[in-house]
């Protein structure tokens, strides 16, 4: 049975990429399709859509600052959206009850603010998912919407611990001395190399010592995996240990996405009751809209965080679940919740990949505040006097700087969008900063000015570089721009998009290579 879940899953996702549509959208339909025709979860594909969910939350952790959390745009923005979409979800609902919704007939104002309460949340894979589609995951609405997502998982923690009574272990205490145990994490680290024994561990750390302890002590496994996630975060290798996971955990997602289409067997009034529920996502993404904007951030941040939050959660399945096994909702809006859920999320992918270009049109209408008054997280940027602009100070970002600078002096500067990543190339004398290179109001900032005679878009992924080359051909951009490229078909998409030197990285680091052999060893070979 594995086996034709797999073909399903390929054909589809292959089917959704070539509609220009998130593979994930094709996962799902796979998932309907084969419970159309028969077919049932099986225990195997329920355990690897677990293990894919933990990982992706480790691997979050490894990228996430924990001062995020404490910013009051972060915990309060999420408090507030919490309560204000159950408020006005109950009272929605209550109305549909009053017209005579025959699924909701039988409710009782609790059960009502229950099913509202499991509306609320948004969906952390299906986010997390788009936002690493795109390559916008440290962007600034990346970072916001995370922060949300994980204050959203924290609620859920306090929801199912009181839902179902049970306490947490006496022992669950212990856990607030894992930070003791930080320093000889980093050290395992450290000596862990780069194969296979980095990824060995990192899914000890994952699913034993996060997810696995956790449960042990009467806690929800996940939050394990996301806090030992975050505790390696300040690490060096902690960006290498989680692109190790990558294409593991893409695959077991694929598990997570198949699953919910197969979760329950689809009936007219569920299906129904779904598209009702899908007439309050709008509320939903206007609280978003709203409490963004409210924090001064741009309309842009404002705009595509609420995209990636657009959507229903799988935990709205956790809870009507849990609901039904305490006899607290029926059981037929199990299936109601797993097609809004699904449904949500085919609605919400062409809506995240289109995201800039709702941006540039709603940003002709939308009001946006002054520079001077914008969120502290959120400025534009002025680069100075630089003549040379470098997008991405990772590896080869920052060995590009090195060498422009030792060739043109300072007259270089480097834009990163990870803050943390920015502080430490000013701690070792370069002239870098932070900010997010997708951004069209970055660019029309940068441009304006008139003194780059240079772009280099080293950009770890593809998307974010051909989005910052239209970007430059937008503002008629007279200088020169180079880029680098993974693929063949990168590359030539750069040269139609007109970039002036394409640069193949993996073709590159072979002729790279033999220059620096024959520059530095000069072997006294004679040509032929």
């Amino acid at each position: 049975m594995e086996l034709v879940f797999v073909i399903a899953a390929f054909l589809a996702g292959f089917i959704a990429l070539r509609c220009k549509l998130p593979p994930l959208v094709g996962f799902l339909l796979a998932g309907f399709a084969l419970n159309s025709a028969g077919f049932h979860s099986t225990e195997t594909l329920t355990v690897l859509a677990d293990l894919g969910v933990t990982l992706l939350l480790f691997t979050i952790g490894l990228k996430l600052d924990v001062k995020t959390l404490l910013a009051k745009e972060i915990w309060g923005g999420a408090t507030l959206h919490n309560l204000l979409s159950t408020a006005l979800f109950t009272l929605a609902l209550l109305g549909f009850k009053q017209l005579g919704i025959g699924m909701l007939a039988d409710l009782e104002l609790m059960q009502l603010a229950l099913l509202a309460f499991a509306l609320s949340f948004s969906s952390t894979v299906f986010a997390i998912k788009a936002l690493q589609e795109k390559g916008e995951l440290n962007a600034t609405y990346g970072t916001l919407a995370i922060g949300i997502l994980i204050m959203q998982d924290i609620f859920a923690v306090l929801f199912l611990t009181f839902s179902t009574g049970k306490i947490p272990e006496i022992t669950a205490l212990g856990l607030f001395a894992l930070p003791l145990l930080r320093p000889l994490m980093f050290k395992v680290l450290d000596k862990a190399g780069h194969g296979e024994m980095l990824v060995l561990y990192a899914i000890f750390l994952a699913l034993v010592a996060g997810a696995g302890l956790f449960e042990l002590v009467g806690m929800k496994a996940d939050l394990g995996a996301l806090i030992l996630g975050m505790m390696l975060a300040a690490h060096p290798k902690a960006s290498e240990m989680s692109k190790t996971l990558f294409n593991l955990k893409e695959l077991l997602l694929v598990c997570f996405f198949l699953n919910i289409g197969l979760a329950e067997q689809p009936t007219f009034d569920g299906f129904l009751m779904a598209i009702l529920l899908l007439l309050l996502l709008p509320i939903k993404g206007l609280l978003y809209y709203v409490i963004f904007n409210f924090s001064r951030y741009r309309v842009r941040t404002s705009l595509l965080g609420t995209l990636t939050l657009f959507n229903y959660s799988e935990f709205g399945l956790i809870v009507s679940g849990m609901a039904y096994k305490l006899g607290w909702l029926p059981g037929n809006f199990l299936v109601a919740i797993a097609i809004a859920v699904s449904l949500s999320f085919l609605i919400a992918a062409p809506l995240n990949s289109m995201g800039h270009r709702l941006y540039t049109e709603a940003s002709k209408w939308l009001k946006e505040y002054a520079p001077e008054k914008l969120n502290a997280n959120d400025q534009l940027i002025d680069l100075g006097d630089a003549k040379i602009l470098i997008l991405g100070m990772g590896r080869i970002g920052t060995g590009a700087y090195d060498e422009l600078v030792i060739r043109y002096g300072k007259q270089v500067i480097g834009v990163e969008n990870r803050e943390d990543s920015a502080l430490n190339h000013r701690n070792e004398g370069r002239n870098v900063i932070h900010g997010d290179a997708t951004d069209p109001d970055f660019w029309a900032r940068v441009i304006a000015n008139h003194r780059i005679k240079l772009i280099l878009l080293a950009m770890p992924h593809s998307q974010a570089n051909t989005f910052a080359l239209e970007q430059v051909n937008l503002r008629s951009f007279d200088g020169k721009v180079a880029a680098i490229a993974k693929y063949n078909d990168d590359e030539e998409l750069l040269h139609e998009l007109g970039v002036d030197a394409a640069f193949n990285i993996y073709n590159e680091a072979g002729s790279g290579f033999a220059r620096h052999v024959c520059e530095h060893l000069e072997p006294k070979i004679k040509p032929i």
